[in-house]
């Protein structure tokens, strides 16, 4: 009875807390909304009579003044109105006000001295008002003032009213609340809990209620034993799928964040893994005075975190938040995810001149373009390379304090910014696994000779056990620039290199991306008719088409605007019922190319756009800022085609986030054979983009396709999207790895079984640029710190 009377008591606290806490705030927001529409109307009434009471003042028409003071008296709470001329003389008074206002008011005073409008709250002869006060001009100035005054008794009135009645609503609410708890307490909570017990106990054993023992002991005693053994039944049912699912790990079912964890917990019998890249995968930002911690859109952390969780590993990075030092500890780690800490984020910090010449410098103005054969010409400086390495060797230092007393590290790093970095971690650790995955392209041997470094960049990637590119073509050329510019034996049979007595296998791993639930609710919910999409940007449209990129002149967007523009030339019947929507993130816009293809993407944009413009209806809609997965699905989802048009590419990643993204099956996909996507997704409208009529023609066929035959084309292209997403690149990609054989004294690698995954058909139609000519100049002019770019996260 004790209890039950604790029980009440604490409600009804808990309730006259809330009550209280909830009735003061109503009230208040009740009485200041009501203030401040009183004080609006004052503001309101004063500036409509104020032209007037001017032109009255400079005819000097007192009595017209008088009568338009007593128009205004006891209507709507409004006491009156009164016109002060200079040394704040009174001209004129609304009746009700005479005798109240013997004194010149503050207000008046404030209002003149500041030559602006001023309203305050405050009690006239014992009633509560609100008065305003408008300054009066005239050609030499200010000549006087308008004041308005409202009785604002009703406010308090009002007040009070709320008061009584959130009382008596508490007072209801108690007198529930005491009734109800007794009642089921009684009924709904003695009598269940032993049931329950009863039930859980016949759940987890499959016997009667035996002897438990629990009766003599406190009433939630029973339940709190009951709910321990359940919750140990329930790990032991989670061991066993587990184990379920170690059992179908060659199986081709789908791959999953938890099929992948639970895949590499095993594989990596216990030891701890390290990745390196520039981004990080979380970033401390301030937002005014609250902290916020923001994830990067990244398919890479999708893919790694899983495992990172599975053995709490280590992920280095570049700490580029605002904030990022405030929440570091004394060797600059700090516990991620925030919500749930399962890894640790080890943050390197970089000056401006490192992050200046090391990443917009050598990684972007040199390699960037070197590995892309989009003719533009690398920039390669003495100044860059020398910061480049000092960068490689800041990483390397970090890798190997925090590998300090792992066994037998496995170390995975990440794209361009870091090929001196296998080497580096391998002379000193040699025992440790080492990887590098390469997002780029890797150009012909004779690209790829124009730079200067090229057996310094050679060397540093061989130092890997494993080196993974997207497609098989880059393998190939990796393996012909390492043929004929260093000391080695290949193996080309099974795709090694033999160098200095270290092995390094070179395999292809095809990136991917998640594929998303179909019972996924938020995916359900996100999901709008085209139409809406097109009213919300204003155009007038049957079909629409879709291109996302970075702005980048890799990505062959100028070429996709030139070919929808020779698309509606081809078919007018289209003109003013296709529109393309092109969604562009700006990227390292401190680069003169980059600022350069900004302005020529945003003037082919606008001249196309002149030359068909028709009332509401544009061929082009430029949408030149960052979006977010969400905003970028609900245009996947919209589109009738999307357009990937890169003039070379790693992998794009658009092509197949908008396959994952049309469950329906419908639309078409348009894509570059310059793109590794291109080897996997046969079945999409494959053209050359600098062919604009056949970019025109693939725009058209999209269209005019078969219902049939295109939802057969995406099925297909859907399915194997889903089947190698990018859970699988990072289980294949850890599994070859981690099964390699390394002499611990040389560092010695031996292969690993074959991988996973089985290589999609490939479509043969990889770009040969043989004469291309770049240059290099040490003495190029230097751009300042600005747009951090996309890296290894712009998967794109």
């Amino acid at each position: 009875m004790r209890l039950i009377v604790r029980l009440i008591g604490s409600l009804i606290l808990c309730v006259l807390l809330v009550s209280v806490s909830s009735s003061y705030y109503q009230v208040q927001h009740e009485k200041a909304a009501l203030r401040s529409e009183l004080a609006k109307r004052g503001e309101v009434l004063a500036d409509s009579l104020q032209e007037n009471v001017e032109r009255l003042s400079r005819k000097h028409a007192y009595a017209e003044m008088h009568k338009l003071a007593q128009r205004f008296g006891n209507k709507e709470n409004l006491l009156g109105i009164a016109i002060y001329g200079k040394g704040e003389k009174p001209l004129a008074q609304t009746a009700s006000l005479t005798g109240r206002l013997a004194v010149t008011p503050e207000t008046l005073k404030i209002a003149l001295r500041n030559d602006a409008g001023r309203g305050d709250f405050f009690r006239l002869q014992e009633t509560p008002v609100h008065m305003y006060a408008l300054p009066l001009h005239d050609e030499n100035g200010v000549v006087g003032a308008l004041i308005v005054v409202h009785d604002a008794t009703y406010i308090s009135a009002a007040k009070a009213r709320a008061w009584k009645d959130m009382s008596l609503r508490v007072m209801v609410q108690i007198a529930l609340i005491v009734l109800t708890t007794v009642i089921m307490f009684q009924r709904s909570v003695l009598k269940p809990i032993a049931r329950t017990a009863a039930w859980m106990r016949e759940l987890r054993n499959g016997r009667g209620l035996g002897g438990s023992g629990l009766a003599d002991f406190d009433v939630l005693k029973p339940l709190a034993n009951e709910a321990h053994s359940f919750a140990r039944s329930l790990a032991q049912a989670r061991a066993a799928a587990e184990q379920e699912a170690r059992l179908r790990e060659t199986a081709e079912s789908s791959w999953t964040a938890e099929r992948l964890a639970v895949s590499l917990r095993t594989k990596l019998k216990g030891s701890r893994l390290f990745v390196i890249s520039n981004r990080e995968p979380y970033m401390h930002t301030r937002q005014g005075k609250e902290l916020q911690a923001l994830v990067p859109a990244s398919g890479l952390v999708t893919a790694l975190e899983p495992i990172l969780h599975a053995c709490d590993g280590t992920w280095i990075a570049h700490g580029s938040g605002d904030a990022d030092c405030e929440v570091v500890d004394a060797r600059n780690r700090v516990r991620v995810p925030p919500e749930d800490p399962r890894y640790t984020l080890r943050r390197v910090w970089l000056s401006k001149e490192e992050e200046e010449r090391y990443y917009f410098g050598f990684s972007n103005e040199g390699l960037w373009p070197l590995c892309h054969i989009a003719h533009t010409r690398p920039t390669f400086r003495a100044a860059d390379w020398e910061e480049y390495q000092r960068v490689n060797e800041k990483f390397a230092d970090t890798a190997l304090d925090e590998m300090e007393e792992v066994p037998q590290p496995i170390v995975i790093v990440q794209d361009y910014h870091f090929a001196l970095l296998p080497k580096l971690i391998k002379q000193r650790r040699p025992e440790a696994r080492v990887g590098i995955f390469w997002h780029i392209p890797w150009p012909n041997p004779e690209a790829f000779g124009i730079c200067p470094w090229q057996r310094e960049l050679l060397d540093g990637l061989l130092g890997a056990d494993l080196i993974g590119f997207h497609i098989q073509a880059h393998c190939d050329n990796f393996l012909k620039t390492v043929d004929q510019v260093l000391e080695s034996r290949i193996e080309w049979d099974t795709r090694n290199v033999n160098r200095a007595d270290h092995l390094t296998l070179v395999r292809p791993f095809p990136i991917s991306v998640v594929f998303p639930d179909p019972m996924d609710e938020d995916k359900k919910r996100m999901h709008q008719h085209q139409s809406a999409v097109l009213n919300e940007m204003g155009l007038e449209a049957l079909y629409l088409g879709v291109g996302v990129d970075r702005i980048d002149y890799t990505k062959g967007i100028v070429e996709r605007l030139l070919g929808v523009e020779r698309f509606l030339e081809k078919y007018p019947q289209y003109q003013g019922k296709f529109s393309f929507v092109q969604i562009g993130a700006p990227s390292r816009t401190k680069i003169k190319r980059y600022a350069d293809f900004v302005r020529e993407v945003e003037e082919t944009a606008e001249r196309i756009n002149t030359r068909f413009r028709n009332g509401r209806w544009q061929p082009i809609v430029f949408r030149k800022r960052h979006h977010s997965h969400t905003e970028v699905n609900r245009f996947y989802r919209a589109a009738d085609v999307c357009l990937v048009t890169s003039l070379h590419d790693g992998m794009n990643l658009v092509a197949k986030e908008y396959l994952a993204s049309r469950d329906d099956a419908e639309g078409m996909l348009v894509l570059s054979p310059f793109t590794g996507a291109a080897r996997e997704l046969p079945d999409a409208l494959i053209v050359n983009p600098y062919d604009t009529e056949k970019l025109a023609d693939a725009i058209f066929r999209s269209l005019e396709m078969h219902p049939q035959e295109r939802k057969a084309r995406m099925t297909r292209m859907r399915s194997i999207v889903q089947q190698n997403n990018v859970y699988r690149w990072a289980g294949n990609l850890i599994t070859e790895l981690c099964e390699l054989r390394v002499d611990a004294t040389l560092g010695r690698a031996a292969p690993a079984p074959p991988v996973l995954m089985t290589a999609p058909k490939r479509v043969e139609s990889e770009v040969v640029c043989e004469e291309l000519v770049y240059e290099f100049n040490d003495a190029a002019p230097r751009r300042q710190i600005g747009d951090d770019g996309g890296d290894v996260s712009d998967l794109r």
